[in-house]
């Protein structure tokens, strides 16, 4: 989402307070996105956000800090979307823990004008993130190729690497999308005997 719009988005707003969701949601409409649950329960977050696939999340801190924390665990575990954690007050210890579960960011009551960009800052960061894990999938695949490649015909690093760009140029592929094959391919081959077991001729 880094470079879409950030109007009309898809919120999820999860706090164990009902009174503080119904304070929430119509500043979330105001801003011109759409709701799309408001959730209470711990144990039905995980799957709501697997199902709606929201684009951002608001995690409310109500009476139990512990709660809000389960909360951002199970949205952060279906890797949907940012979470951001809603303040009601300055409270250090829930957004330094909050941090380690994967908050992008944290807003306040006392700043509703700000909640828009904060929500920009965070949906670009969140593409940045995706961006970088994708890189790394990408580069331990290719690694991954190389190593197979190695192994099956006897050569080195370099030349396991030219390998994959020769055929990667010669069929039009992306070499990712060629180490991808060579990885899934490896799979289903059966492993090549030790040469000291192979029948003499």
């Amino acid at each position: 989402m880094s470079h879409r719009e950030t109007k009309h988005l898809r919120v999820l707003i999860a706090n164990e307070r009902k009174d503080r969701l119904a304070l929430v949601a119509p500043i979330v409409v105001a801003l011109g996105h759409e709701v799309i649950a408001r959730e209470i329960d711990v144990e039905d977050v995980g799957a709501v956000t697997a199902r709606e696939r929201p684009d951002v999340a608001l995690v409310g801190l109500g009476e139990s800090s512990e709660h809000a924390l389960e909360m951002i665990d199970k949205i952060v575990r279906e890797a949907a979307c940012p979470v951001i954690a809603l303040l009601h007050g300055r409270d250090p210890a829930f957004v330094s823990e909050a941090s380690k579960r994967g908050v992008f960011a944290h807003i306040s009551d006392a700043d509703v004008e700000d909640w828009q960009s904060a929500i920009d800052i965070v949906l670009r960061r969140f593409a940045e993130y995706q961006d970088l894990q994708g890189a790394f999938g990408r580069r331990a695949l290719v690694e991954r190729a190389k190593g197979i490649l190695m192994e099956r015909h006897g050569i080195d690093e370099t030349s396991a690497y030219e390998m994959l760009r020769e055929q990667s140029r010669i069929g039009n592929r992306k070499l990712v999308d060629l180490a991808t094959a060579v990885v899934d391919g490896h799979r289903l081959l059966p492993r090549q005997p030790d040469a000291q077991t192979l029948p003499r001729p």
